[in-house]
């Protein structure tokens, strides 16, 4: 970055031009104000920027007379929200204060837990009042904002009254997550402000010693390497746990996760999980027509009619229940015992602090966290000794089904909020997914959203130092990684059941199939109150309770038990999986 230089001289006579172009446009006192400081930002922060700094300029002088037009209107102060992650700690403590300095309307940036973000916004669609002005929340709630219809369709907005408060160069088709973010009607909800995938993450420098890899072959006659199903994965983690053991005189665990019982214990699986171990029909973005939460919809691939087995969903169904304990078994015989007391966000540094071999469901999310100098898992030059890699699917899943979960965190507007204060919402969230600053935010917070930024050379010269993601991310597997699709009717409320449900079968208070059973038929139970309950689009319309057998079957879900739940491991080298995203490839 060059921010911190001088400016070269050339650059100097530009900004004065602009300047005095904008006293010749007779623009305010405050807004000239607006313009020196936008000047300060962009060239002390707001470096590198796939943007020129006169371009940068030019696109900070947009917003400062946008946000003119609004404080007209008495507005001064607007409240978001997001979760606690490293990119919105960035917006919240930098890009809201240079929002504020730049244009003048004052923002308050909240970061909470997402399980409390989530019962916060159930609140406000319940209540019909919004108690934030902008939300970033989950485009796996695009079916919940698709069906009841109190959420700001941005497609019309920016086309009608908010078109004069929609930034010229807000350049849509560069959002990664645009196809994410849009309903089956075929309009944008919601715009991407960060992003970040569940991948495979390995300590490299224990894989590659030759010693390990002798001692894995032996044991179980193949390569040590990239797992590329479940069975592997099993083996890698008792290799490293039962006959590693310990490595630089510290106990090394072959697998990390978490298992309290919380909120977060419920995106564990409602985020592919299931889908990984192959429970959900092939398609892409979603299983189609059953999903990976297990839901069924009709012909007309909007009405949800089961989860439940019985009435033609999988979500109770023999991939679930061995994705269900699957996940308990190598908890408990490989992660480290404090994995069962720890959340999401507790679990995700874990990882890089040195004691964990592989990670089978590792959220890239964390990638900043994990290269922080001084970890054990970061050598002396700053470059991380772990890899990310596609997560290993299960021995249910074929090809053409999803493969694995990405997280789009999206600013999302609900029609009760006064549309005024919703615009500048709007403008702070198109602010802090700029070009002018997204870039700089990628590289600090590294959860991507614009093609651009993936492009830009900064990450070509310095991909060594994120563990894979950039190859990830300029391949075409970073659109293969989908959030939760259009089928769940309302995210919010479904949400709820899985983590209570999944938490009994971790506490051993019940069985993965009871666990199962139950969850299924209260989630059959609470479509049957959706449907009753007037939405306004495709409300779920469930099929008659019949015996399972009915649906069971070997040509898609909910797909017969398999004979042998554990076939043949499989590995392959990493560098054949990154030669595959070079070349365009998946994998």
């Amino acid at each position: 970055m060059d921010g911190g230089k001088s400016i070269l001289k050339k650059d100097i006579m530009k900004l004065k031009m602009c300047l005095c172009a904008l006293v010749s446009m007779g623009l305010s006192g405050v807004a000239m104000a607006g313009v020196t400081v936008a000047e300060t930002w962009v060239n002390k922060e707001f470096q590198p920027s796939t943007l020129s700094k006169k371009q940068q300029l030019d696109e900070m002088k947009w917003f400062i007379e946008a946000a003119e037009k609004l404080k007209k209107k008495g507005v001064k102060e607007i409240k978001v929200v997001s979760e606690m992650l490293d990119t919105h700690t960035y917006e919240s403590q930098v890009l809201s204060k240079a929002f504020a300095e730049i244009t003048g309307i004052r923002v308050t940036h909240d970061l909470i837990p997402e399980g409390n973000l989530v019962d916060k916004l159930q609140a406000s669609l319940r209540s019909g009042n919004s108690i934030y002005d902008g939300w970033v929340n989950d485009s796996d709630l695009i079916g919940t904002h698709y069906r009841y219809g109190q959420t700001v369709v941005l497609t019309d907005y920016m086309q009608g009254v908010g078109k004069e408060f929609t930034n010229p160069g807000l350049d849509l088709k560069d959002f990664i997550g645009i196809s994410f973010t849009t309903a089956p009607d075929g309009k944008l909800y919601q715009l991407p402000d960060q992003q970040f995938a569940n991948l495979y993450w390995f300590r490299a420098d224990w894989f590659e010693r030759p010693d390990f890899q002798a001692k894995f072959k032996a044991r179980y006659g193949y390569e040590l390497g990239v797992p590329q199903n479940w069975s592997a994965y099993e083996d890698i983690a008792e290799f490293f746990t039962s006959d590693i053991k310990e490595i630089d005189g510290r106990k090394v665990y072959g697998h990390m996760d978490y298992g309290k019982r919380d909120p977060s214990l419920g995106w564990r699986f409602t985020d592919a999980w299931l889908s990984m171990a192959g429970a959900a029909d092939k398609g892409i973005p979603n299983g189609l027509p059953v999903d990976e939460w297990g839901i069924r919809i009709a012909a007309d691939k909007c009405t949800p009619v089961g989860a439940s087995v019985a009435r033609g969903g999988a979500t109770n169904s023999p991939a679930a229940v061995y994705a269900l304990s699957k996940y308990i078994e190598w908890m408990k015989k490989y992660a480290p015992p404090s994995a069962l007391g720890l959340t999401f966000s507790e679990a995700g540094p874990v990882a890089a602090q040195g004691q964990i071999a592989q990670q089978i469901f590792w959220y890239s999310g964390f990638t900043a966290s994990a290269t922080r100098p001084g970890l054990p898992a970061v050598d002396v030059n700053g470059k991380p000794k772990w890899r990310m890699a596609p997560s290993p699917h299960g021995p249910y899943w074929k090809n053409g089904m999803q493969n694995g979960y990405q997280d789009v965190g999206s600013w999302t507007y609900l029609k009760s909020t006064p549309v005024d204060r919703m615009s500048a919402a709007w403008l702070y969230g198109q602010f802090v997914t700029s070009k002018t600053v997204s870039l700089r935010k990628s590289i600090v917070g590294l959860t991507f959203i614009r093609d651009s930024d993936i492009r830009h050379a900064y990450f070509t010269q310095h991909a060594d130092q994120y563990g894979g993601l950039i190859e990830f991310y300029r391949s075409p597997a970073r659109v293969a990684w989908t959030p939760t699709g259009t089928n769940v009717p309302d995210y919010p409320k479904m949400a709820q059941l899985w983590w209570k449900n999944i938490a009994n079968a971790v506490a051993g208070e019940t069985t993965p199939q009871a666990a199962m059973d139950t969850l299924a038929e209260e989630m059959d139970q609470l479509m049957v109150t959706l449907q009753q309950s007037g939405l306004k689009v495709c409300p779920p319309k469930l099929n008659p309770q019949a015996d399972p057998n009915k649906y069971l079957s070997d040509k898609g879900a909910p797909w017969k038990k398999l004979a042998n739940e554990k076939p043949g491991g499989e590995t392959i080298a990493y560098e054949k999986l990154m030669q595959a995203w070079k070349e365009g490839r998946v994998k």
